[in-house]
């Protein structure tokens, strides 16, 4: 049995990298969603139960701290993983995604194995 996965990244190529780096991590995927910003996430969470989400900070129309704070006050998604993907390398800003309710995150540049160990620690 495989996971259903959302990637929201404003950028097309960038979900083609996690969705790529997913595949060679061999994570077992049944559903993979994109979406291009948190009100994108937000629309295919009403219509899929997933399991795991990536997400990206910097995004237009709702960026990815909103987007945690939305998913963590809705009761049927509390057991989604959230790991955040990002460029920000300060702990301000990551701190305050974690306390809002991501599970882990990631910074750019990611290998396929971190992928996997966030993962792997987000569904312990």
């Amino acid at each position: 049995m495989g996971f259903t996965v959302l990637v929201v990244d404003d950028s097309s190529v960038m979900r083609k990298i996690i969705s790529k780096n997913l595949r060679q991590a061999g994570v077992k995927i049944d559903h993979l969603l994109e979406a291009g910003d948190g009100q994108e996430g937000l629309e295919q969470l009403e219509k899929w139960q997933c399991d795991i989400i990536l997400s990206d900070i910097n995004m237009p129309n709702m960026d990815g701290l909103e987007f945690v704070k939305e998913i963590r006050k809705k009761r049927q998604l509390d057991q989604c993983r959230i790991i955040m993907i990002t460029t920000e390398s300060g702990t301000d800003i990551m701190e305050e995604v974690m306390n809002a309710g991501a599970n882990g995150y990631v910074v750019k540049p990611f290998s396929p194995d971190q992928i996997l160990d966030k993962i792997n620690r987000a569904i312990r």
